[in-house]
């Protein structure tokens, strides 16, 4: 009988978990299912933008008060990654408050970080670069200067397009200091990371009905150049308070130039827009980023998950794969719903 009960504890302990060494059981650990992720990625995170070197992937959005970045190996699993705070403005002067929209770029061997930020009167809002030496955007940042073209004017939503060996910055803008809920996109010609040389030129302003809800507004351009080497932009469009917010797409001709208003063509409709059964209200301000494997275009934007949420932190990010179209041209698809399993991106 002894010989019988001592069988069947033994059993019993095999089949409920490991024992180690010193005789000690360890508990069964329930498996965690690494091969799918939800969204929203994170509670909260407007603006999101990321950038991958190294195999890992860097993340930041709007704080407002202070530049932070996430760093991570695997996007689906951004929310177990720690923020770190690269940048604190100081208490008082022109960039002190409102930082919104950082963007980071390795360039030239160096970090930059670019950011709107004012002295906490909208009006005054500019653009602003920050460098650091680095082998990461994780350390050593300082305030390189204001970048501003001829006609110094409200400006946030800062982009770099590479395209050539050229530096150029887009952002959104007003045409002139009285311009408030008027925004348009504009570019200009950079001679390094840190200046940009001459004028600006505007390639796009709200023209349809859907660009124009709660304010004429084309806001948070974006660059994405396809496989063949084919030029676009996303922006946002209408007025973030609004859910009829959404993503529109321009298009720069074959061998254009940038800096001409005429080789853009904008698309008459909007490539990602609200989408209420997904829990998707506003979806804009974009990045982009690929795979671990180099096989899949991922982008990630943000959006209200309840109708009526504006511009606050309600806005969180989502991520989701895309493809292309027949003509080079990118297809973002519908939201995927909130709470869906996505399978993660390939390599992961």
């Amino acid at each position: 009988m002894k010989i019988l009960i001592t069988s069947i504890i033994l059993a019993t302990v095999a089949s409920c978990g490991k024992t180690s060494n010193n005789g000690t059981v360890t508990p069964p650990v329930n498996p965690v299912d690494v091969s799918s992720f939800t969204n929203p990625l994170l509670s909260a995170g407007p603006d999101p933008y990321v950038t991958q070197k190294d195999a890992v992937y860097y993340f930041t959005c709007t704080l407002g008060d202070r530049i932070s970045i996430y760093p991570t190996a695997k996007m689906s699993q951004l929310n177990k990654s720690l923020p770190q705070t690269v940048y604190t403005p100081p208490s008082t002067g022109a960039s002190s408050r409102n930082l919104w929209a950082p963007e980071m770029y390795f360039l030239q061997d160096k970090w930059y970080i670019y950011f709107a930020a004012d002295d906490g009167n909208d009006a005054n809002h500019r653009m602003y670069v920050l460098e650091s030496n680095s082998s990461t955007p994780l350390s050593g940042f300082s305030l390189k200067g204001k970048l501003t073209p001829t006609t110094d004017q409200w400006a946030i939503d800062g982009t770099i397009l590479n395209l050539n060996n050229q530096l150029y910055m887009l952002w959104s803008g007003w045409r002139t200091a009285n311009s408030s809920g008027n925004q348009q996109i504009y570019i200009a010609a950079m001679s390094n990371p840190y200046t940009v040389t001459g004028e600006r030129v505007l390639i796009s302003q709200p023209d349809f009905d859907w660009e124009k809800q709660g304010g004429n507004v084309n806001e948070g351009p974006e660059v994405l150049i396809n496989p063949q080497g084919k030029v676009f932009v996303t922006y946002s469009a209408s007025s973030c308070f609004n859910d009829s917010y959404a993503l529109g797409l321009l298009t720069l001709k074959a061998n254009g130039n940038p800096m001409n208003p005429g080789d853009w063509t904008k698309s008459a409709d909007p490539v990602l827009k609200t989408l209420p059964s997904a829990g998707a209200y506003g979806p804009g301000h974009n990045g982009f980023f690929t795979s671990p494997d180099g096989k899949e275009n991922w982008i990630v934007y943000h959006a209200n998950s309840l109708a009526s949420q504006g511009c606050g932190n309600t806005r969180n990010p989502r991520m989701q794969k895309f493809s292309w179209n027949a003509d080079g041209s990118p297809n973002f698809g519908v939201p995927v719903s909130i709470n869906t399993k996505i399978p993660v991106p390939s390599g992961e």
